[in-house]
């Protein structure tokens, strides 16, 4: 076993070679889906599975990372840690359950240090039927202007009208009107696209081949970026069904841990969203009874997330701003998704870790 710190990486090309070298030296079954453009700094991207059990398994357990590309800082270190835990492996080969490790589910977002795919699109609201109308955020094209300045930082009058906005609203408000998702602005915040984005392609693909022998099926999502700075927010990932809801409370609500919560019910810190990538295991695994969670760690306040997240995305509508502004938002978005100290990232383990063996129990105790 390494250190809890020892598992996460300064870059996305480093926390591949990680992950890829863990699953390789654990004897994992692994399989790259190439992504069409390059890194960063000129690196390959991809998503990479890694498969730790028999390929027929009737109960698998996904756990993933970087939904939203920046958050990958921290999945990918649940990630690694976990290929080297002989304990968890052991317990997870016993009770018959194969684990799918998904690395970088938005590889281009992890490498950029984006939240969003390279189609500027939010991947947890990409998940739509686009045949059908799409969701209207009127609250957000209230904002739209506002979020996204001609300059920054904004001035004045702008961090006027936005703080107005909030004390008239309520700041839960607010932040369910930027963060719910939106489809009539390509270039703003949490755009959920018009079409699937080359991610959500790519991981319907590894759920048919995966997941199609499992009866039971659970997942866990690695998310960043609201609540309290280290806490893991277990929220409910399925769609609004009494009986999974029930089924997440048993498997994940005790150990000491706050309950599951839902953004059914408003008990979570998450708004109410739609075209959630979770529901494709419904879609593609419909054989499966499935449980699923995301673990949401708190880092900053919610209005500096999103702070951090207009100036990027203001960033990215500048290419050219100057060298020292664009160092300056990138710094900021990382720490807005990724508290770089060894207590958080130990936190961050711990928490998943127990996460990872309640999701087994939970499944072998399933008829």
């Amino acid at each position: 076993m390494i250190a809890p710190q020892d598992g996460f990486s300064a870059s996305y090309a480093q926390a591949r070679v990680r992950f890829l070298e863990g699953a390789a030296a654990a004897g994992m079954a692994i399989s790259s889906h190439n992504h069409p453009l390059p890194g960063r700094d000129g690196e390959t991207l991809a998503m990479d599975v890694a498969l730790d059990g028999a390929p027929d398994a009737q109960r698998l357990l996904i756990v993933s990372s970087a939904c939203h590309g920046v958050e990958g800082y921290c999945g990918t270190g649940v990630q690694v840690f976990a290929a080297h835990d002989a304990e968890w492996r052991e317990h997870a080969r016993a009770a018959g359950v194969a684990v799918l490790y998904i690395h970088a589910l938005n590889p281009h977002g992890f490498s950029w240090m984006r939240r969003v795919t390279n189609e500027n699109v939010d991947l947890n609201r990409n998940f739509q039927d686009f045949s059908q109308p799409l969701p209207v955020n009127a609250a957000y094209a209230e904002l739209h202007g506002l979020l996204l300045p001609a300059q920054w930082p904004p001035g004045a009058d702008n961090q006027a009208a936005i703080q107005s906005y909030v004390q008239t609203h309520g700041l839960q408000r607010f932040q369910a009107a930027v963060t719910q998702g939106q489809h009539a602005y390509p270039d703003g915040l949490f755009f959920g696209g018009t079409a699937p984005t080359w991610s959500n392609q790519t991981l319907r693909q590894v759920l048919r081949r995966h997941g199609r022998s499992a009866r039971h099926l659970a997942w866990i999502d690695l998310h960043t970026g609201l609540g309290e700075c280290g806490v893991g927010e277990r929220i409910f990932a399925c769609r609004d069904d009494d009986k999974a809801l029930a089924r997440a409370r048993a498997w994940w609500g005790g150990g000491g841990q706050t309950p599951v919560t839902s953004i059914y019910d408003g008990s979570s810190t998450s708004a109410l969203l739609t075209g959630l990538m979770w529901c494709a295991a419904y879609e593609e695994c419909p054989q499966a009874e499935y449980t699923g969670i995301a673990m949401e760690y708190g880092t900053v306040p919610v209005t500096e997330v999103i702070d951090a997240l207009r100036a990027d995305h203001w960033l990215h509508l500048h290419p050219e701003a100057p060298p020292a502004q664009r160092a300056e938002i990138k710094q900021r978005i990382l720490a807005a998704f990724y508290v770089d100290t060894d207590e958080w990232k130990a936190r961050i383990v711990a928490q998943a870790r127990q996460a990872m063996f309640q999701a087994v129990d939970g499944l072998a105790a399933s008829a």
